[in-house]
């Protein structure tokens, strides 16, 4: 991230200076240069072994902080005598320069903190993208999957595999959205919802209990061991035969990596928002045209037997 940010105030640096006339950044190339090689050697000291290991991390990222505190008091420099904009493209780079060197000034607060310090760093202060700054970090608890970067998304099917309902939960935690969903889906579908059932990670025993009241018939599996009751609900044909329903939803989700959503070609967060809207629109349109042809395919298999 540090790099990242460094590497942009250079290239914007170098562009404002050069629309407005202003010198100073005729070496730009050589300082992308110079940070660059000290970012790899920081790197390469923190993945290798050997003797002496802390003392040479610390050196070479007290180097690189060095570096980055005297590009960073360059950037200021420039900054204090940048004309007043006359363009639109001077706007447009001005801002990200005040957006990134806010960045860089950031990231080398947190690398000497993390680094020099032993000090760790609040997961609410950790940015996980410069150019995307709503990417959050997914901790999926899948073995395996040690975590992934984006955002959690909730996605409702019904018994035909439509999405009937999706929305971007950010950073809440699955639990807190079980209620809220259990009561608006009954309030959406009223009697027509026979039942509703949950991944484990929306569970807890307080969750269960507080969603009786609202449906009579969601099923959920509670977390750990459950009780000898509860064991007897879990283990019953009806539970576990819309258990097994639910596990449809994940090819659900998995085909929306094919409608769309394998990569966010659009930049902010609204508009992220917005592609994925378009995703379940054509995910659900795909869903419809296979059954459509289905029910062709059923009927024109029909006549041929009628006239054979």
């Amino acid at each position: 991230m540090l790099w990242d940010a460094a590497r942009k105030c250079i290239e914007i640096s170098c562009q404002l200076a050069d629309k407005q006339g202003l010198p100073g950044w005729r070496k730009a190339s050589d300082w992308k240069k110079r940070v660059k090689r000290s970012f790899r050697k920081v790197q390469k000291v923190k993945k290798s072994g050997g003797k002496n290991k802390g003392s040479r991390l610390r050196f070479a990222v007290g180097c690189y902080l060095e570096l980055a505190t005297a590009l960073t008091k360059k950037v200021g420099e420039l900054k204090s005598v940048v004309k007043a904009p006359c363009s639109i493209s001077e706007i447009n780079l001005q801002l990200s320069l005040d957006y990134f060197h806010h960045m860089l000034d950031k990231h080398i607060g947190l690398v000497d903190r993390r680094l020099l310090q032993g000090q760790k760093i609040p997961h609410s202060e950790k940015v996980f993208s410069l150019f995307e700054p709503h990417t959050g970090w997914i901790n999926k608890g899948k073995a395996g999957v040690v975590a992934e970067l984006g955002q959690k998304h909730l996605i409702v099917t019904d018994q035909n595999h439509f999405i009937v309902h999706h929305q971007l939960i950010g950073s809440n935690p699955d639990m807190e959205m079980t209620i809220a969903l259990t009561k608006k889906l009954k309030k959406q579908y009223q009697d027509r919802l026979s039942s509703i059932s949950l991944d484990k990670g929306f569970s807890s025993n307080a969750i269960i209990e507080a969603v009786k009241p609202i449906h009579p018939n969601v099923i959920i599996k509670a977390k750990g061991k459950p009780a000898k009751s509860r064991l007897e609900i879990e283990q019953s044909d009806e539970f576990i035969h819309l258990q097994n329903k639910h596990q449809a939803i994940e090819s659900n989700i998995n085909q929306l990596t094919y409608n769309g959503l394998d990569i966010c070609r659009d930049k902010g967060e609204e508009n992220f928002k917005k592609y994925v809207s378009l995703a379940v629109v054509s995910y659900n349109l795909h869903r419809l045209g296979n059954l459509i042809k289905k029910q062709l395919n059923t009927k024109s298999g029909k006549r041929a037997r009628k006239a054979a």
